[in-house]
């Protein structure tokens, strides 16, 4: 395959944890467009798939802010023509997960990144993805989108659980374009994002956990099916043992 052949996949959270595992999972043959808010860190992905002889580029910007992501999308276009797959795995908690500690402002900045953002993404990017004909969607979710999570907290909770709705439509709507959307739910995943938590696991509770590699391979799996298979939902857990 050549480089004007290889699809061109748009990452997002692709500085670190799971989005950074995709990238470096999809680095041999696709062209990656690396998306966060950390351009150092994004920086650093790109270095590495180019170590794995790939492709990136690093587009920065903060998915909240919807003429950002259109201007990163018009570069991502200019740069290479086209987008045929995305992986949404750009995500923000709070360690104030409940009524009683919870700020209305970190509410909406989680919803605003966790809900908003996917959809500022996908947005731009639909035109291109009709376009395509066979392009594919990861949305990086939770388990807490699939069943309730106690700890996950409040506004955490409730924008994953509006993903589901948000793959949902874009399946029933625009299947006959040829896009494919998958929700992902994994469990608990040692990344970055855990000191977040309200108490931070520790290394043995790490150990028990998936890790962003577990995840990267979920998402090529999902991504290299044939066009005519979708994968709507898939929930990945830890095994737990006694």
């Amino acid at each position: 395959m050549t480089a004007a052949e290889a699809r061109v996949t748009w990452i997002t959270g692709a500085g670190s944890g799971m989005g950074r595992a995709a990238a470096l999972a999809l680095a041999p043959d696709r062209r990656l467009a690396l998306s966060g808010r950390r351009q150092d860190v994004l920086a650093q992905t790109a270095r590495d798939v180019s170590d794995a002889g790939g492709e990136a580029i690093v587009l920065p910007f903060d998915a909240r802010d919807a003429g950002a992501v259109s201007a990163a999308r018009d570069e991502l276009l200019g740069r290479w023509g086209r987008i045929d797959e995305l992986v949404l795995a750009a995500g923000l908690n709070s360690p104030r997960r409940t009524w009683a500690t919870q700020s209305v402002d970190e509410v909406d900045q989680v919803i605003g990144t966790n809900l908003h953002g996917v959809i500022h993404v996908l947005d731009a990017a639909l035109p291109a993805l009709r376009a395509s004909g066979s392009a594919c969607v990861v949305v990086v979710s939770s388990i807490a989108a699939w069943r309730f999570s106690p700890v996950a907290g409040v506004a955490y909770s409730a924008s994953k659980r509006a993903l589901a709705a948000v793959c949902e439509t874009l399946n029933a709507q625009e299947s006959a374009a040829g896009i494919r959307v998958c929700h992902l739910c994994p469990g608990d995943v040692d990344t970055e994002f855990l000191s977040l938590r309200p108490e931070v696991p520790d290394a043995e509770a790490r150990e028990r956990m998936l890790t962003p590699a577990d995840i990267g391979r979920a998402v090529r799996f999902v991504l290299d099916a044939p066009p005519h298979v979708r994968i709507d939902e898939l929930v990945i857990s830890p095994v737990v043992r006694p």
